[in-house]
């Protein structure tokens, strides 16, 4: 009963990481191929290939196995590294301010005066 539990947590956790390599992927192929010229990273053919291999080698292996790991590596460092860059080139992200005032500014005005 204890082994079956077991794997049963495994195989939530390969979904798991399966959808969050699926959704870096389709994040990667939503954004523009000069946003990543733009963001000074690879190219989207790049990342498409990186992601796509993560997804599949995720819902291939075993989540114990080496290269799930590795897949998960690659999506991790362009979901916090390329993807912030990105939606930030593209006008989409980046902190989000009224007034469009300065990152000294506080609730009530600078903070430095």
């Amino acid at each position: 009963m204890l082994v079956a539990g077991f794997f049963s947590v495994l195989g939530l956790v390969s979904w798991a990481l399966f959808f969050f390599a699926l959704y870096a992927f389709v994040d990667a192929a939503i954004h523009r191929e000069d946003a990543y010229r733009a963001a000074d990273k690879n190219t989207k053919a790049f990342w498409l290939i990186v992601l796509g291999i993560a997804a599949v080698v995720m819902k291939l292996f075993s989540v114990i196995s080496f290269l799930p790991i590795i897949g998960l590596v690659a999506v991790i460092v362009y979901t916090v590294d390329v993807r912030p860059k990105l939606r930030e080139v593209s006008g989409k992200g980046g902190p989000r301010r009224r007034g469009g005032g300065s990152s000294s500014d506080g609730p009530y005005g600078p903070y430095n005066r």
